[in-house]
């Protein structure tokens, strides 16, 4: 996911998709963990996602009391 897509996005859409993607980091892990995960390289890919997330969700936050 790319983070122009994101800042596209409005704010409760980002919150729901933090949500999505926090919840199939946790499916990743534990299948990781009991042996069962095939693609290891999505780990980290969701993990960067969930991180791109939180950071525009920060600047959007931010981004009104910057302007006052």
């Amino acid at each position: 996911m790319k983070a122009q897509e994101l800042k596209e996005m409005s704010e409760a859409e980002l919150r729901q998709k933090e949500k999505d993607l926090t919840a199939e980091l946790f499916n990743l892990r534990f299948q990781h963990a009991t042996g069962q995960l095939e693609n290891t390289q999505r780990l980290p890919q969701v993990r960067k996602d969930v991180a791109r997330v939180k950071t525009v969700l920060r600047q959007k936050t931010l981004a009104p009391t910057k302007a006052s």
